[in-house]
């Protein structure tokens, strides 16, 4: 039973699935957008912007969590380029844009992008 879990399964076990938000989070961040499912975009948005928010405090801490989280380049990126960006903004620092279906599965699509 799942009860409690809030947590989407991607239909993957726990360490794959935290491989692809890794790998995601990084393609995001490093492009600025991409173009992914409509339910992966939902589960990349909520990882991406508690990173933004703990890059926002510019601490030695903040620098070590987003840095376990999605490595040390990406991390550079988030603290010095992406979250003073967002210094007066409370959340929201993404956008989740619906695209058409996939031809070769038929999934729904989306585009996720930094506002």
């Amino acid at each position: 039973m799942l009860h409690g879990n809030k947590n989407k399964q991607l239909s993957r076990k726990q360490g794959p699935r935290n491989a692809l938000i890794k790998t995601l989070a990084v393609s995001f961040i490093r492009h600025g957008k991409i173009s992914t499912t409509n339910v992966k975009a939902k589960v990349l948005q909520s990882f991406v912007e508690k990173l933004i928010t703990k890059g926002i405090e510019n601490t030695l801490h903040a620098r070590r969590v987003i840095a376990s989280r999605v490595g040390q380049a990406t991390a550079d990126k988030i603290i010095k380029e992406i979250a003073p960006k967002y210094k007066t903004r409370h959340g929201g620092y993404t956008r989740v844009i619906k695209l058409n279906t996939r031809l070769s599965d038929g999934s729904k699509m989306a585009q996720i992008e930094l506002v």
